[in-house]
């Protein structure tokens, strides 16, 4: 896979790694909607006039996270419809990779304060941070902790000043 790689032009790795980002968008925005749909049904539920006033503010910590990896993750997508046909797919890889990242940390948020709002509601509170701090260290560890330790696995991309510069000097 390495070999296809090193034989790409610069347009074919930028339209590959635009189609992974959108392959990856598509998972966390899967998430993050049923979480975001959770979170926007949940005060219609018949037990939520029972939270206390905690629970409401970490439940409004959830819901705005949630709201905000949704808009990171979709992001792309309307930039691509800005950019269609303009030739322009290092901007939008950069600007996607970037929204990604963001929405990530945002549903990071949201999920561990999800997960703090429904334990804290039927277990005690120290339980409830407890295990919400353990969920919490549990996505950084496969969120963060394990893709950055492993980064430099495989075959990296040409950044885009070594693109450009091949570009530039393509007898080199």
């Amino acid at each position: 896979m390495a070999q296809d790689h090193a034989r790409e032009t610069p347009k074919q790795r930028w339209d590959r790694n635009f189609a992974d980002l959108l392959q990856e968008l598509r998972v966390a925005q899967t998430g993050v909607q049923i979480l975001f749909a959770f979170l926007l049904t949940l005060p219609f539920s018949s037990g939520f006039p029972e939270t206390t006033a905690f629970q409401r503010d970490i439940y409004l910590v959830a819901l705005l996270c949630a709201a905000a990896a949704t808009a990171m993750i979709i992001a792309p997508v309307a930039f691509h419809r800005a950019l269609f046909r303009q030739g322009r797919k290092p901007e939008l890889v950069r600007f996607g990779h970037k929204m990604a990242t963001g929405g990530l940390f945002f549903m990071f948020v949201s999920m561990s304060a999800a997960v703090l709002l429904i334990t804290d509601f039927i277990l005690s509170r120290t339980m409830a941070i407890i295990l919400s701090v353990l969920a919490a260290l549990f996505f950084i560890t496969l969120w963060a902790i394990l893709p950055w330790t492993h980064r430099d696995w495989g075959e990296p991309d040409e950044s885009a000043e070594e693109i450009e510069e091949r570009r530039e000097n393509p007898e080199e």
